[in-house]
């Protein structure tokens, strides 16, 4: 269907969507002094802020410093004794919300001279945004409206009040036995969390093992980890029911040795999340969204149609607030300068296109794990040949003073040269250790560049410098280091 396009408008551009992608766009765009307007029907901050990356990390934060109190010997005291109300660990979460929530406001994002706009956006045309009974006219729209948490169809799941990233922050009461559905980033954080502050969790993945984005050892140091914490681990283990039997909720979950029954007080559901493509116009406008459910897009990150660009969640492929501010940026210059932008040839126009070919993450338990570029498994599904570098954590001094010495340094470099295609860690801290990797593949240097950079010692980071010297060893030359070993006998007479 064509659209008859106004010949003046009331904005630039409108962005649909408060959460990382939509706040960071509207900024960029206030910024370069076009008039926006960002809707949000919910909450400032999105997600990130209210249900997922702020509360689960002060979740994770407070859980943590718990588990220190327990392994007081270790660190050379007699006993620790440490009293608690859950409750009180929730509402801190809320503080920290609190806290944050101004960096994401109204106010800061009306003074920044974004029209901020409360209510339920639906797109009329690809030049026509309603809200609260208002037609809006815009040059172009960016979509950046997020995504929910995945609730299977279970049969008897709706018999029992399931807990979601989205709702878990409302409990006060801490679960005895709980069950996480989901041995992902999100399930495994979660599952550690509670397993640390007294819950008896039991967490049940389909797959044969946890994390099973990351390499099957990178995977085994937190499957080890979790299972001497306590955390009963069914992997293989599909959910096929739910039961209530004289009040008793029970989960009947399948294997390849027949079925089990897990009884328990709460489940929480962390199977995945799902991009948010409908009841705002999408399907009316014929937007194309694609198999995996997002909503299709070109390397300029627009639509089939050319002035509906999307970012975050519900574009993917990454469900991740740093890759959605990456992907605004390109959304946001695209839907203001284009078509511009698609008229500057090649190469000229690379820095319109979106680029993910340096994407980090992290999962945030205890070690953490941090991976940018290939792993193993993803380098061998494209079909990219690699060499293999690692350095174990337990030899790094600071890691021993810290009693913190478990974990992996592992890089994969093109071979015969030192050019960085991935890297994981396993370490506390392992999400701030990466960053080092990351700048490398993204500027362009190299192991022997990290090799040759002075690190504060004694610190983490230096796992970084003696993976470099890993490789560097492994490729040391044999034949002058020969030459040499005759030279100096002869200097010696």
């Amino acid at each position: 269907m064509k659209y008859a396009k106004p010949r003046k408008f009331d904005y630039n551009l409108v962005v649909i969507g408060a959460g990382s992608a939509g706040l960071v766009t509207s900024y960029i765009a206030s910024t370069l002094k076009a008039k926006v307007a960002l809707i949000e029907r919910h909450k400032m901050g999105g997600d990130c802020l209210n249900t997922g990356c702020v509360p689960s990390k002060a979740l994770i934060r407070s859980a943590k410093v718990y588990s220190y109190s327990k392994r007081a010997e270790e660190f050379g005291f007699k006993s620790s004794k440490v009293e608690f109300e859950f409750s009180d660990i929730m509402e801190r979460i809320q503080n920290v919300i609190q806290k944050i929530e101004p960096h994401d406001s109204v106010e800061r994002y009306t003074n920044l001279g974004v029209e901020c706009i409360n209510g339920s956006a639906k797109i009329k045309s690809p030049y026509e945004v309603e809200v609260n009974g208002k037609t809006l006219t815009t040059r172009s729209i960016v979509i950046a409206t997020g995504a929910r948490p995945v609730v299977p169809p279970i049969p008897g799941l709706d018999k029992v009040d399931i807990l979601t990233s989205e709702n878990l922050w409302d409990i006060r009461e801490l679960p005895k036995r709980l069950v996480v559905l989901g041995g992902g980033p999100i399930g495994s954080e979660l599952a550690q969390s509670f397993q640390r502050l007294g819950s008896q969790v039991t967490l049940v993945e389909a797959q044969d093992r946890i994390m099973a984005r990351e390499d099957d050892d990178i995977s085994e140091h937190i499957n080890k980890k979790f299972a001497k914490e306590g955390i009963d681990l069914k992997t293989g283990h599909l959910a096929k029911e739910i039961k209530v039997l004289n009040g008793e909720k029970i989960l009947v979950a399948q294997s390849h040795q027949g079925n089990v029954e897990i009884p328990f007080d709460q489940i929480i559901v962390a199977i995945g999340r799902r991009a948010n493509v409908t009841g705002f116009g999408l399907e009316e406008l014929g937007v194309t969204v694609n198999k995996q459910g997002t909503v299709d897009h070109d390397e300029f990150l627009s639509t089939n149609y050319k002035n509906i660009f999307v970012c975050g969640d519900v574009a993917g492929p990454y469900q991740f607030t740093h890759t959605a501010a990456h992907q605004a940026y390109y959304a946001c210059v695209n839907s203001l300068f284009g078509p511009l932008t698609r008229l500057i040839p090649p190469p000229f126009n690379k820095s319109f296109k979106v680029d993910y070919s340096v994407i980090p993450w992290a999962t945030y338990t205890d070690p953490e794990v941090a991976t940018v570029g290939h792993t193993e498994k993803s380098a061998q599904y494209a079909g990219v040949d690699y060499e293999i570098t690692t350095y174990g954590i337990d030899d790094l001094d600071r890691a021993i003073a810290d009693n913190e010495d478990h974990g992996v340094v592992k890089v994969l470099t093109e071979p015969g040269t030192d050019k960085i295609l991935g890297a994981t860690i396993v370490a506390s801290n392992a999400s701030d250790l990466i960053t080092e990797f990351i700048a490398a593949m993204k500027h362009g240097f190299g192991l022997n560049a990290i090799l040759g950079t002075i690190h504060i010692y004694p610190t983490m980071a230096e796992a970084n410098k003696y993976l470099a010297g890993n490789w560097k060893r492994k490729r040391k030359p044999e034949g002058i280091l020969n030459q040499l070993e005759r030279f100096f006998a002869w200097l010696r007479g």
